[in-house]
């Protein structure tokens, strides 16, 4: 049975560069030109420096499972079918530290420190949401 799409995430001014790039398959993260911050939610300043001289960098991809929590019981029936699902925090090898699924084969097996590399998952209206897989 082939699970339903995932719902287009909601991007504003601060993330549209973000999700943007989710679809053409990259991660990219904003960086600080100021103080040269790399972080992770978007936003128009940097939460280091409060700069707004901001601009995208391409991530590498690759991070390391900080924690995680396995998700049995959906919040929204939109996440039913995907039950149960790994929510994970990743530390990424550029610095910042997103929150994310670990997907694919494996993921119920998720320890942390496990190496993760970043995965694109088709969602509704053509958009992409970075999500992460264990390293094999």
């Amino acid at each position: 049975m082939t699970q339903a799409l995932l719902p287009a995430p909601i991007a504003n001014a601060d993330s549209t560069p973000y999700w943007d790039a989710a679809r053409a398959d990259k991660l990219v993260l904003p960086h600080c030109r100021s103080c040269g911050h790399t972080f992770f939610m978007p936003r128009h300043q940097c939460p280091q420096c409060w700069s707004a001289d901001l601009e995208w960098k391409q991530a590498s991809g690759r991070g390391t499972v900080h924690s995680f929590s396995v998700v049995r019981r959906a919040s929204l029936a939109t996440f039913a079918a995907r039950t149960p699902y790994v929510l994970a925090l990743i530390d990424l090898e550029d610095g910042p530290r997103m929150m994310t699924n670990i997907v694919g084969e494996g993921a119920l097996d998720t320890r942390i420190g496990d190496a993760v590399t970043v995965c694109f998952e088709a969602c509704a209206d053509g958009a992409k949401l970075p999500q992460f897989q264990r390293k094999a």
